[in-house]
């Protein structure tokens, strides 16, 4: 009996969501061309992966991966978070066993959400590179005039 109510208490204090799906998710990220530095904003310490990689992310993170290599123009890639029916079906799950507390929980470690888009998948532009520019002429001499008589 006692370990049927401290099972029930678990349940409760970790939220359905927080339960049925985690509080982490992987994002996929690759590029054309791989071999793309990808720099992971938003999670506790800065993480770099070269493309194609997967990192682990916490769901409530607000994420942004900037793309970057040498003769391309860097990208920003915002990431959104979604509730997915899953999320929303394991949030809803909390009216039947997490009550208030099983809500709090999932919404505050963002265990009902998931970020899009996933995967992340970039094509790098190359850089646009100025010509140098021609060299200029001087200007040509002005004609000479010529003295106007009668004075």
């Amino acid at each position: 009996m006692r370990l049927v109510g401290i099972a029930a208490l678990s349940v409760m204090l970790g939220g359905c969501a927080s339960v049925t799906r985690g509080t982490t998710e992987n994002i996929s990220i690759s590029s054309t061309p791989s071999g793309v530095e990808a720099v992971v904003s938003g999670m506790d310490v800065p993480t770099t992966c070269t493309t194609p990689c997967s990192v682990v992310v916490k769901r409530n993170a607000d994420i942004s991966i900037t793309f970057q290599k040498d003769g391309y123009e860097p990208q920003i890639v915002p990431l959104t978070k979604d509730i997915p029916t899953a999320g929303a079906a394991g949030f809803a799950g909390n009216l039947l066993l997490g009550g208030v507390v099983g809500m709090g929980v999932d919404a505050a470690t963002g265990a009902a959400t998931d970020h899009k888009p996933n995967p992340v998948i970039v094509t790098m532009q190359p850089t646009v590179r100025a010509r140098p520019a021609a060299p200029r002429k001087p200007p040509a001499p002005a004609p000479a005039r010529a003295h106007e008589a009668g004075t």
